[in-house]
């Protein structure tokens, strides 16, 4: 599968994908002590909706298109306040000409103490973000595999925040990567938050990627994820998902607000559903 997200920027896996890392920021916001973000495969930071690559799938229109012109009430629509501000942050009015990817969406969210570092490998990719962030003391870009970022850069400084994981799925054995890069990564900063995001299309291969993280040796980790259709055997992208180790603890109770309004609404035909799985336990504090 080839997730370049000029292609898919704003559909309903970033929105989903957004919702949860804006309330992981949200979170760790609530102590004065600053926090890091680091994004291992950081993209752009910003894309353009009516670009070429963004009309030709036109995926945008059943994912952050729907979230905008849709009312949301309640407790819901506090939740994803974080996420909608830093859209329209990036917009003129109530337009929807341009969508931030995750470290534009970070850096909205960011206090002054905090800081992003932002890792991108594509060269013209790398450089595009480094203009939508010159000048930017608090936003370090780094032109760098973001799968050596989990060793040579861990644990920061701040010794509190999240490391991002989003890899475009353009080469095989990603999934295989993912469980590595968390297993290394968590052996260097066992307290840090980390969001992995994964596409659900091959459901044997999801499973297998799901078992590797149970037997990873990390513990907490929890799985999130929403399928806008019933799984097909058609090569498609059915959902997407994202496992958090360390998750926040009061994650699981605001996904139990969001995901059910955001499945009603990113689903298609009525079909949306949506899951929270924990595959390992926290560890066990010694009495």
């Amino acid at each position: 599968m080839n997730y370049r997200h000029a292609y898919h920027a704003g559909n309903f896996a970033d929105v989903v994908k957004h919702a949860v890392l804006t309330r992981v920021v949200e979170y760790l916001k609530r102590k004065e002590k600053p926090f890091r973000v680091i994004d291992t495969h950081a993209g752009v930071g910003l894309y353009d909706l009516s670009s070429e690559e963004a009309q030709k799938t036109g995926e945008w229109r059943g994912g952050i298109g729907r979230l905008t012109a849709t009312p949301i009430e309640g407790e819901a629509a506090n939740l994803l306040k974080p996420l909608l501000d830093s859209v329209r942050a990036v917009n003129q009015g109530d337009s929807l000409a341009v969508y931030p990817g995750s470290p534009m969406i970070v850096r909205h969210l960011l206090r002054r103490q905090d800081r992003l570092t932002a890792i991108e490998l594509h060269p013209r990719d790398a450089e595009a973000l480094k203009e939508n962030f010159a000048g930017d003391h608090q936003v370090r870009i780094i032109e760098l595999d973001g799968w050596l970022a989990l060793g040579a850069h861990l644990p920061p400084k701040e010794k509190r925040g999240l490391v991002l994981v989003d890899p475009p799925f353009e080469q095989e054995g990603e999934f295989a990567r993912m469980v590595d890069g968390l297993r290394k990564a968590h052996r260097r900063w066992p307290g840090g938050i980390y969001a992995f995001w994964y596409p659900i299309k091959d459901g044997e291969e999801v499973d297998r990627f799901r078992a590797a993280l149970t037997r990873s040796g990390v513990p907490d980790i929890l799985d999130v994820g929403l399928l806008v259709r019933q799984p097909s055997p058609e090569p498609r992208l059915d959902g997407t998902g994202i496992i958090v180790a360390n998750p926040p603890y009061i994650l699981k109770r605001e996904l139990r607000i969001l995901l059910p309004v955001l499945a009603n609404l990113l689903g298609e035909d009525g079909n949306g559903s949506f899951f929270t799985r924990q595959l390992t336990e926290e560890a066990q504090t010694p009495s």
